[in-house]
């Protein structure tokens, strides 16, 4: 897969996180996707697998009216590519940070993809 290819896949993918679109994002992993969410330094979270993964989706979609990743840097490794993300969003439900529905949140991030099959086979978020 040529970096071009790669740019356009994760475009794909967080241009479906952005609409919600579970179908769109899940179209642009691989079967067997590893997700791993790391957040302070902690892994918070580890899903193997298209199932877990949606059904993690889903879950997560309910915790926000609103919700959307910028990119803001890309960086090409040799089996990996890096991107810096801003991340923002409307709260939908209560945390129990006491964040409640109607709050804004603004992250920074960065998620790693890695490839096979012209599809996301792992993904670390990181914030």
């Amino acid at each position: 897969m040529t970096p071009h290819n790669k740019e356009e896949i994760i475009k794909s993918y967080i241009t479906a996180y952005n609409n919600f679109d579970l179908e769109g994002m899940c179209s642009q992993l691989h079967p067997e996707i590893e997700f791993i969410y790391i957040n302070k330094g902690e892994t918070n979270l580890t899903l193997n697998g298209i199932d877990a993964f949606k059904a993690q989706a889903e879950q997560a979609a309910a915790m926000f009216f609103a919700r959307k990743q910028e990119i803001i840097a890309i960086v090409y490794g040799d089996n990996h590519v890096e991107v810096d993300i801003n991340y923002t969003g409307t709260v939908a439900v209560q945390f129990p940070n006491g964040l409640k529905a109607g709050d804004e949140i603004e992250l920074k991030g960065k998620s790693v993809f890695q490839f096979h099959d012209g599809l996301i086979l792992k993904l670390v978020d990181m914030s």
